[in-house]
C-alpha cells in the first residue's frame, strides 16, 4: 500500500528501534508472568467503580448532567500526554530497580493518594467551606476533579508499564507473549467483575462505618468503601509482583541515544510524529474504524448506570442527593456492567475460535459492530417499554416510582451482557492489527499502540465535550448520545468489512489475544 506521508523534516524523526531492550535472555517462568498480569485486576477494581458510580456521584455533588460529561476529558487527555511519555521514557529508564517497576510502583501509590482525595471530596468540601444546604459544592467539585485527573495519570502510568513488562519476561517468545496477553486481559475481567459486584451492593458502608459523615450519606460512603478495597487490592498485587519479579538494571548506548536525539527537538512525541508520518494506508484506515468505534463506545460507557437510573428505573438526582429509585437503578446497572464483564472475559478466551468461524478478524470485528449499533438503538426500545409500565405507589407521580418489570429489569441485564462481546473483540482485535500493520515502518510496539491509542482518545474527548450538552438539548436524558453512538457503530462496521484489509492469517493467530484498555 502507498504512505500517505511525505519526506520528514529536522523535527521528526523516523521511529526507530536503537533503544536496546533489557529482557532476558531467556523467557521468564509463567508464575512471574501471571504475578504481573494481575496486577491489572487492582486497575480495573478502580476503573469498575469509575464507570459505574462516578457520573451519578459527580451529579450528587452539584455538577449537572450536561457538564458531568466535562469531567471526564481527563481520561483521553492525560491517556494522549502521559501514555506516549511514560512508555518513552520507561523504554529508557536507567533505576537499579529495572525499567518498568519504578513506574508501576509509583503509579500504585499515585492511584492511592487520587483514590482518597475522590472518596473524601465530600467531606474536605465541607472541612473547608462547603454549604452542604446548597445544591452545588464547589470545594468537594475542585478536589474531586484533581483526585480523578491525578487517578487517570496514575492509571496510564501503571497499565503501559505492566504490558511492557510482560513483554520482556516473554523474551520474544510468541506462545508465552500470547498468553501473557490472555492472562493480562483474564485478570482485567476478574477486576471489572469484582468492582462492578462491589458497586452495586448497598451494605458496604457498614464494613467502614466510619465513612458515613455529615457530608458523605450511604451512597457517598459505600462508594468511599469501595475505594477502599481498591486501594488495598491494588497496592497488595503491585506489592507482590514489584517484590517477587526483578528486572536487569538497563545500560543505554548513549552514542546511539545523542544521535538520535540530535534529530528531534522532542524526543518523545518527535518519535510519536515520526510514527504518523511513515503510516501506511491500511493502518490509517484501521485508525478511521477504530476511530468511529469509540465515538459509538464512549456515550454508554460513561452514561450506563445514569440511563439505568434514570430512564429504565425513573429516579432523579440534584439538589445534591438522588431519590432512592435512582439509587437502586445506578446498583442495577453495576450489576448490569459485571454480567458484562463476565461475557467479556469468556468471549476473550475465545477470539481466536471467532475469528476462524466467521472467516477471519476483521470480518469478525465488522459483525460486532453491527451488534454493537443493534444493542445502543435498543436501549430506545427498553427506555420507552420502562416508562410505558411505569407505576407508582397509591398513583402518586410525585412519589418514587416503584421498580421496573421483571421482564424490563431481563431485557436491560440481556443488553448489557451482549455488549460484553463487542467489547471483548474492541479491547482485542484493534490492537493485534495495529501491531501488524506497524510492523513495515520499524516502530516499536510501545510506539505503534501509541498511535492507536490517539484514536481511541481523540474520539473520548470529542464525546466528553459534546454529550452532555447534545443531550440536553433534546430533553436531559442518555438516549441522543447513545443513537449517535449506534450510527457510528453501523459506519465503522461497514469500513471494517469493506475497506479494511485482512491481516496475514500467521500474524493474525500470533497477536489475537493482545488485549487493550479504555484509557
Amino acid at each position: 500500500m502507498d504512505s500517505f506521508s511525505s519526506k520528514s523534516n529536522n523535527n521528526i524523526v523516523k521511529p526507530s528501534l536503537q533503544v536496546e531492550a533489557s529482557v532476558p535472555i531467556e523467557s521468564s517462568p509463567l508464575r512471574k508472568i501471571i504475578a504481573v498480569a494481575s496486577i491489572a485486576a487492582g486497575v480495573q477494581f478502580g476503573w469498575a467503580l469509575q464507570l459505574s458510580l462516578l457520573t451519578p456521584y459527580v451529579q450528587l455533588l452539584g455538577i449537572p448532567h450536561k457538564w458531568s460529561s466535562f469531567i471526564w476529558l481527563c481520561g483521553p487527555i492525560s491517556g494522549m500526554l502521559v501514555q506516549p511519555f511514560v512508555g518513552y521514557h520507561s523504554d529508557r529508564c536507567t533505576s537499579r530497580f529495572g525499567r518498568r517497576r519504578p513506574f508501576i510502583a509509583a503509579g500504585a501509590l499515585a492511584v492511592a493518594v487520587a483514590v482518597f482525595l475522590i472518596g473524601y471530596a465530600a467531606d474536605l468540601g465541607h472541612a473547608t467551606g462547603d454549604d452542604l444546604a446548597r445544591q452545588s459544592r464547589p470545594r468537594a467539585i475542585a478536589i474531586f476533579v484533581v483526585g480523578f485527573w491525578i487517578l487517570d495519570v496514575a492509571n496510564n502510568m501503571l497499565q503501559g508499564p505492566c504490558r511492557a513488562l510482560l513483554a520482556d519476561l516473554s523474551a520474544g517468545d510468541q506462545k508465552k507473549t500470547r498468553n501473557a496477553n490472555a492472562f493480562f486481559s483474564f485478570f482485567m475481567a476478574v477486576g471489572n467483575v469484582l468492582g462492578y459486584a462491589a458497586g452495586s451492593y448497598s451494605g458496604l458502608h457498614k464494613i467502614f462505618p466510619f465513612t458515613v459523615t455529615k457530608a458523605c450519606d450511604i451512597y457517598c460512603a459505600n462508594l468511599k468503601s469501595c475505594f477502599f478495597i481498591s486501594i488495598i487490592l491494588l497496592l497488595t498485587l503491585s506489592t507482590i509482583a514489584l517484590f517477587y519479579v526483578k528486572e536487569r538494571a538497563f545500560v543505554r548506548d548513549e552514542k546511539k541515544l545523542e544521535e538520535e536525539e540530535e534529530n528531534v527537538s522532542v524526543p518523545c512525541f518527535g518519535e510519536l510524529l515520526g510514527a504518523f508520518h511513515e503510516l501506511k494506508k491500511p493502518m490509517w484506515i484501521l485508525l478511521l474504524v477504530t476511530c468511529l468505534n469509540w465515538i459509538a463506545w464512549f456515550p454508554f460507557l460513561l452514561f450506563d448506570t445514569d440511563w439505568m437510573g434514570k430512564e429504565v428505573y425513573g429516579g432523579s438526582v440534584g439538589d445534591g442527593k438522588a431519590s432512592k429509585a435512582y439509587d437502586k437503578g445506578v446498583r442495577a446497572g453495576a450489576l448490569g456492567l459485571m454480567l458484562n464483564s463476565v461475557v467479556l472475559g469468556v468471549t476473550s478466551l475465545g477470539v481466536e475460535l471467532l475469528a476462524r468461524v466467521v472467516g477471519g478478524v476483521k470480518r469478525l470485528w465488522g459483525i460486532v459492530n453491527f451488534l454493537l449499533a443493534i444493542s445502543l438503538a435498543i436501549t430506545v426500545l427498553v427506555t420507552k417499554m420502562a416508562q410505558h409500565s411505569r407505576h407508582y405507589p397509591d398513583g402518586d407521580i410525585n412519589a418514587d416510582p416503584l421498580p421496573p418489570t421483571a421482564a424490563i429489569n431481563a431485557a436491560a441485564f440481556t443488553l448489557f451482557s451482549l455488549l460484553g462481546i463487542p467489547l471483548a473483540i474492541t479491547y482485542s482485535i484493534p490492537f493485534a492489527m495495529a501491531s501488524i500493520f506497524s510492523t513495515t515502518t520499524g516502530a516499536g510496539q510501545g510506539l505503534s499502540l501509541g498511535v492507536l491509542n490517539l484514536a481511541i482518545v481523540i474520539p473520548q474527548m470529542i464525546v466528553s465535550v459534546l454529550s452532555g450538552p447534545w443531550d440536553d438539548a433534546f430533553g436531559g436524558g442518555n438516549l441522543p448520545a447513545f443513537v449517535v453512538g449506534a450510527v457510528a457503530a453501523a459506519a465503522s462496521g461497514i469500513l471494517c468489512i469493506v475497506l479494511l484489509p485482512s491481516p496475514p492469517p500467521e500474524l493474525a493467530k500470533a497477536t489475537t489475544t493482545t488485549g487493550g484498555g479504555f484509557h
